[in-house]
């Protein structure tokens, strides 16, 4: 099992990046994918979820209108799009899939947003 995540990187604020995380070894389109993100010194936070069925999504109020996830069951990819970048958004981002007692994490992909 691998979730590979990339896109990670520096930006200004304001600026955007697209996060993908690419799975493996798992049935991708049965689990419900999420993004999760860790800054220095925090707990990590769940920022986004996207179901298995029907592609439902749910956000963080901190990034809800400037974030976006999306899935792409054929490719076993999982998006994250972020918008309106703030440098309170700078965190290690991790990808999780998740389906009744399985849970796989990714290792994380840097984004920091500074001027």
């Amino acid at each position: 099992v691998q979730l590979v995540e990339s896109g990670g990187g520096l930006v200004q604020p304001g600026g955007s990046l697209r996060l993908s995380c690419a799975a493996s070894g798992f049935t991708f389109s049965s689990y419900v994918m999420r993004w999760y993100r860790q800054a220095p010194g925090k707990e990590r936070e769940l920022v986004a979820t996207i179901t298995s069925v029907g592609g439902r999504t749910n956000y963080a109020e901190s990034v809800k209108g400037r974030f976006t996830i999306s899935r792409d069951n054929a490719k076993k990819t999982v998006y994250l799009q972020m918008n309106s970048l703030k440098p309170e958004d700078t965190a290690v981002y991790y990808c999780n899939a998740y389906y009744r007692a399985y849970e796989y994490w990714g290792r994380g992909t840097q984004v920091t947003v500074s001027s």
